[in-house]
């Protein structure tokens, strides 16, 4: 509930407590919304709103600790950030409140790696304090880093911890229910490495293996091999992880690595700050976003009214092909961005690197191309259809399927 001043000075009166302890005690006091006349005076006013709505995510509390505080386990409801659902006491991690779904922890009595990341986490905060960066944005960066590897996991022959720990977090086997576990209990399974992934974003030793991979003052591509991957990799516990990451161009990480090039090329702005006009290395672009809880669980839910159908692309094509197609799409992204820059420079080289780069970013395209198509007709789309769609001809659209079929070894 939003309250106007005088829906504030109503309410504490009724309270019999000062407005200051109410600011303590109520996350929506003193917020203001557009319904509600501003100002002083006036008849006492509120709105409803959703709680994420206003002052960010919301999460179920733990019932044991409102048991000790209180005398009985009640159900409570906070505002809760990613980075505190941890219940360091009871070994608990708490659900969002927002979801459509009866859960409100899960256990982490088997999962001690959880609960120690969750302490962890303050000597993060106190790095993050000392570089001048909010701790928010810091791991804003890395859950957003390590949600897109949680999708790219499936393919990863390497990766054996996060099963286990889905696994545990659903009671031992999450069985024919993986998909919801996968939705529900991603943030929970994710949390040591996300921990580990801000730690090491606020490591200037690391942000120095990206200078160095990217050639310095001499630049050069970041290649597949390059140290900084290679050591995140070992960082979060994957020795095998470096070079897929290294792969993934469209992504938040190499977004990252990208901006830090930049602002080491082009230094000025304030001392001491990853952050210039126009450009913060924090910030996380919309389509690198995670999907909440709820949208996960709606999505899942569609799904499963619509088999087939266009929203069910994770259940028809496989996880390899879907995230091969994702980091062609964002190679190619990046590669027509460079263009978008000022061109400097004798005419003709100017013009043999636009074009370059222009061939190679189309050549990406009909990559993604020949990949969607030969994942629609795996998926049980017709090839006239498909054809269509591609603005291609019957016969063209077969020697494309057969190309990149034959390419993947199929």
């Amino acid at each position: 509930m939003v309250l106007n001043a005088a829906g504030r000075e109503v309410l504490a009166r009724l309270c019999g407590v000062g407005q200051e302890v109410l600011g303590r005690a109520l996350p929506s006091w003193g917020r203001e919304d557009g319904k509600l006349p501003a100002g002083e005076g006036g008849e006492p006013l509120a709105v409803w709103r959703a709680g994420g709505a206003v002052v960010g995510p919301v999460a179920f509390g733990c019932r044991l600790c409102a048991a000790r505080r209180t005398g009985e386990p009640a159900r409570v409801v906070r505002c809760a950030a990613r980075w505190e659902r941890v219940c360091v006491g009871h070994g608990r991690w708490q659900l969002g409140a927002d979801a459509d779904q009866e859960l409100e922890h899960l256990d982490l009595r088997s999962l001690p790696e959880v609960v120690a990341a969750q302490r962890r986490w303050a000597g993060v905060v106190r790095r993050a304090v000392r570089a001048g960066v909010g701790s928010g944005e810091v791991f804003g960066l890395a859950y957003a880093v390590v949600a897109r590897w949680w999708e790219g996991a499936y393919g990863w022959e390497g990766e054996e911890i996060w099963p286990r720990r889905l696994h545990l977090v659903a009671g031992g086997d999450a069985g024919v229910d993986l998909e919801w576990w996968r939705v529900v209990g991603c943030d929970a399974v994710i949390f040591p490495e996300v921990v580990a992934v801000a730690d090491a974003l606020l490591d200037s030793v690391m942000a120095q293996l990206v200078w160095v991979d990217s050639g310095g003052e001499r630049p050069r591509s970041l290649g597949v091999d390059g140290a900084f991957c290679r050591r995140l990799g070992e960082w979060v516990g994957g020795p095998w992880l470096g070079p897929l990451i290294a792969v993934d161009y469209g992504g938040p990480l190499v977004a990252w690595m990208g901006a830090v090039v930049r602002l080491r090329r082009h230094p000025e702005g304030r001392p001491g700050l990853y952050a210039r006009f126009g450009e913060n290395v924090w910030w996380v672009r919309q389509e690198h976003q995670p999907s909440s809880m709820a949208a996960g669980l709606r999505v899942l839910a569609r799904e499963k009214k619509m088999p087939g159908s266009g929203t069910n692309w994770r259940a028809v094509v496989p996880a390899e092909q879907r995230f091969l197609i994702t980091n062609l799409l964002g190679e190619a992204e990046e590669q027509l961005q460079e263009l978008r820059g000022a061109q400097v420079g004798a005419t003709a080289e100017v013009a043999r690197s636009m074009l370059e780069g222009l061939s190679r970013g189309t050549d990406l395209l009909d990559q993604v191309l020949g990949r969607v198509m030969v994942a629609a007709v795996d998926a049980g789309v017709r090839v006239d259809e498909v054809a269509r769609w591609a603005r291609l001809s019957e016969e063209e659209a077969v020697a494309v399927l057969g190309m990149y079929r034959g390419a993947d070894g199929e």
